[in-house]
């Protein structure tokens, strides 16, 4: 199987709803951040797929959190970021995101701006004409549940 073959199952776990929420939002990013490293976790709690300039992890700065009932976009050093708006959730020391993402948030420039000012952040910076690689970074043996209880 190739890497979106294995995206594609992980995220057919989810109910359909959160799963097309999911597509779109990693939809949205790929057309804001062409080249992108996408690194993909299938964690215990939540299926992650991080946006980085390079191969290695601590590079990432934008993520997708999917979880049984939500889709997130978190922020990796979003403590940091202007937020005049409040538009970030989250009371870490680094991370913050936005609840509940969908395709409408990349029509919002509050929220390009904070990508913007994120990406402009990166520690090296992003190439938009680099490879666009999808890896299978992890998946964890045990898994919560990603359909919530009864569906």
């Amino acid at each position: 199987m190739t890497a979106q073959q294995d995206l594609d199952t992980f995220l057919d776990r989810f109910t359909p709803e959160v799963a097309a929420q999911a597509r779109d939002v990693l939809a949205g990013l790929r057309a804001r951040l062409p080249g992108a490293v996408q690194l993909v976790y299938d964690n215990y709690n939540a299926l992650a797929i991080g946006f980085a300039p390079v191969r290695k992890p601590s590079t990432a700065v934008i993520s997708v959190a999917v979880y049984p009932r939500t889709v997130l976009l978190y922020f990796l050093k979003g403590a940091g970021l202007p937020d005049p708006q409040g538009l970030l959730k989250g009371a870490g020391t680094t991370g913050r995101h936005i609840p509940d993402a969908g395709a409408a948030l990349f029509a919002d420039r509050h929220v390009s701006a904070l990508i913007d000012a994120a990406v402009v952040r990166a520690e090296p910076p992003f190439d938009p004409k680099g490879p666009g690689e999808l890896v299978i970074q992890s998946i964890s043996a045990k898994q919560r549940p990603r359909r919530p209880a009864g569906k």
